[in-house]
């Protein structure tokens, strides 16, 4: 009976040993593959193939291979471990089942971000207005967007949602065009104020002379005449021209007399 306890310890003992050793070269497998891909990741990133490619591209297909390496030195550890490769592949495809019906949202991003890097709505470094904010776009990785806005958030879009919504790019033409509406009484003279305007307009030395400026009455609403100013600018010029516009026409409105109305009441009082 002692011989039988002591044969069963033993066998505990060398199994324990065994598996204490399994468990370290798990551990190793995944601390040293884990920095190796993403040292292989950074290297693959300096690279001038790489270099060459869109920054958008590039960042989603590093983001792609990182999971990839990660993948396989998991299955790696779980080798050591005495797990079958092909169990543990198994294993991982049932669990993907479940996690996929579980993260569908996340599912919908990858789609997304593969809709966006084949049809290039946008790039790095573009101004975009998408899923209700706009800024420069910083990043497009597997599952999300990321945008800095102009007081510097930083906003995280899921591709699912950028995809399947209005996405307006402001950088993909050089040019653009300044659409201001300016109101004035109806007491003032039609081309004075058109002329005003126009000459606020020439004072910018940003704005663009071809296409042609164009100043006109656009409606005649409740208390005003309204003026569109149309005024074509590179697209670096935009808020610049926009802003000096908006100061310099108020200025020149005050300095010819040109009243600016505003929403008001006329009270009529009738005594029997």
């Amino acid at each position: 009976m002692p011989q039988t306890i002591q044969t069963i310890l033993d066998t505990l003992g060398s199994q324990a040993t065994s598996l204490a050793l399994r468990l370290v070269g798990a551990v190793l497998i995944l601390v040293i593959g884990l920095k190796l891909s993403n040292w292989i990741v950074k290297k693959l990133g300096n690279n001038k193939g790489f270099q060459k490619m869109d920054a958008s591209i590039e960042h989603f297909l590093l983001s792609a291979f990182k999971i990839m390496l990660y993948a396989v030195v998991i299955i790696s550890a779980a080798g050591t471990l005495g797990i079958p490769a092909t169990s543990f592949i198994t294993i991982l495809a049932s669990a993907g089942v479940a996690i996929g019906l579980a993260l569908q949202g996340s599912l919908s991003n990858i789609a997304g971000s593969i809709m966006i890097l084949f049809f290039r709505p946008y790039k790095i470094g573009d101004f975009v207005e998408c899923a209700g904010v706009s800024g420069v776009v910083e990043d497009i990785n597997l599952f999300y967007t990321v945008i800095a806005t102009g007081d510097n958030k930083t906003i995280t879009c899921p591709n699912g949602t950028v995809s399947n919504g209005v996405i307006t790019n402001y950088s993909t033409k050089d040019q653009r065009r300044v659409d201001i509406t300016f109101s004035a009484s109806y007491g003032s003279d039609i081309e004075k104020v058109k002329a005003v305007i126009l000459d606020c307009v020439k004072a910018q030395s940003l704005a663009l002379n071809e296409p042609a400026p164009f100043v006109g009455v656009v409606a005649q609403s409740a208390s005003s005449i309204d003026f569109v100013c149309r005024v074509w600018v590179n697209s670096a010029d935009y808020w610049t021209v926009y802003f000096a516009l908006m100061e310099g026409v108020k200025q020149a409105f005050d300095q010819n007399g040109i009243e600016i109305p505003f929403p008001q009441m006329d009270v009529h009082v009738k005594n029997d």
